[in-house]
């Protein structure tokens, strides 16, 4: 693995991205607007980074040699996105340094590593139980009761890989739907119902120096298991969204994070927070962090990964963001004109070629006074992407 060098990579150096998506790209921007150059490792073509990178490089994420020739003249790399295997960041990080670590990867990419991480560590999550057979699913029931949600251990993201129990009949079902893979049982984890209040997200930074910046927590709220909506100020109590912060920072302490990661929460009724997952990257809910803070996410990944001081996380006002999906072209090209009439919003398309139900296709911010004045702010103006061709002639 290549050793770690304390010193800054300065603007001008040569940033690699694995991955591809709209993360990447955003990543790309942030960085190419600081002075740096920017080169992209995927394995599509087509995809929104290259639209924003120096250079592109498409290959197989399992081909070591490929991996080697693209780190070549690379400065440092980082990823945005961590269905990516681990086996490709540690093969990059034995010729250039990789931030955060393919370790980190290696962690949060897996539900089960992942969960006996929190538990190893005393973070407080959702009672949950390993599944690798159909008995084993029987029983973990049997002991965590129903309702409760199972999910692919790897490989699982914006609802894919999981599915709520309500009752016993859905057992036998849930087993064959996402336990009997094609290779053999698919490794699972089901978890206990929490009846919470809502889901908040924390978006933190760690630098080489190990000093952690965090974002103010943001309040999300999902449709069909994709997040739909996000708002800041979360307008929790100060004492839930203190505990939301400090437990961010002490995992990506505890970690060893180089960069930018999520840690997304559930807030009980009482207030009290329970850990739901970590990504380990740039997130969609803090993507309101352009247009609302002193310092971008994305800006702030720069930073972190090249050694630089990280930014200030300031809020200048309360802020929402909107998803806009693939079903929003459902009846033609959305009405840019009409969403971008309302005032404070500005526009992030993504550039992927076609929209599909469910596929993020970009998002909207807008900024207000309070951040209930936002939301309603955003998500008229998504409404009105489609409203005007809903009208009778």
């Amino acid at each position: 693995m290549a050793a770690a060098d304390p010193t800054p990579i300065l603007p001008g150096g040569t940033l690699g991205i694995l991955g591809g998506g709209q993360l990447g790209a955003m990543f790309a921007m942030a960085a190419r607007r600081m002075g740096y150059r920017v080169e992209a490792i995927s394995d599509i073509a087509d995809c929104p980074a290259a639209r924003h990178c120096d250079r592109l490089h498409v290959g197989d994420y399992g081909d070591t040699a490929f991996l080697t020739r693209a780190a070549a003249g690379l400065d440092v790399v980082t990823f945005e996105f961590e269905n990516i295997p681990a086996e490709a960041g540690r093969s990059l990080a034995a010729v250039v340094p990789v931030r955060p670590s393919p370790d980190v990867l290696f962690t949060t990419q897996d539900r089960a590593r992942e969960k006996a991480f929190l538990t190893q560590h005393g973070f407080a999550c959702a009672p949950h139980r390993l599944v690798r057979s159909r008995e084993q699913l029987h029983a973990a029931v049997a002991d965590l009761g129903l309702p409760a949600v199972l999910k692919t251990a790897a490989f699982g993201y914006d609802g894919k890989g999981q599915m709520k129990l309500t009752r016993t009949e859905d057992i036998d079902t849930a087993w064959a739907t996402l336990g009997a893979g094609a290779d053999g049982p698919r490794e699972l984890v089901l978890e206990g119902w929490i009846d919470f209040d809502c889901e908040i997200s924390v978006v933190s930074a760690r630098g080489l120096d190990g000093n952690i910046a965090t974002f103010a927590p943001s309040r999300n709220a999902h449709a069909d298991h994709i997040l739909d909506v996000s708002i800041a100020p979360a307008g929790l109590s100060q004492p839930t969204l203190s505990a939301a912060t400090d437990v961010a920072g002490k995992i990506l302490a505890v970690l060893g994070v180089v960069g930018v990661a999520c840690v997304e929460f559930f807030v009980t009724k009482d207030g009290a927070v329970l850990v739901n997952e970590i990504a380990p990257r740039t997130h969609n809910s803090g993507h309101l962090t352009i247009e609302a803070c002193d310092t971008s996410q994305f800006e702030q990944q720069v930073r972190a990964v090249c050694g630089l001081p990280l930014g200030s996380t300031r809020q200048r006002l309360p802020a929402a963001m909107a998803n806009v999906l693939g079903d929003v072209w459902a009846k033609g090209e959305p009405d840019w004109a009409a969403a971008l009439g309302v005032p404070g919003v500005s526009l992030h398309l993504y550039g992927k070629s076609e929209p599909r139900p469910g596929r993020k296709m970009g998002h909207l911010t807008a900024l207000a006074d309070t951040a209930d004045e936002a939301l309603l702010r955003v998500t008229r103006s998504r409404d009105l992407m489609t409203l005007a061709r809903l009208r009778p002639s």
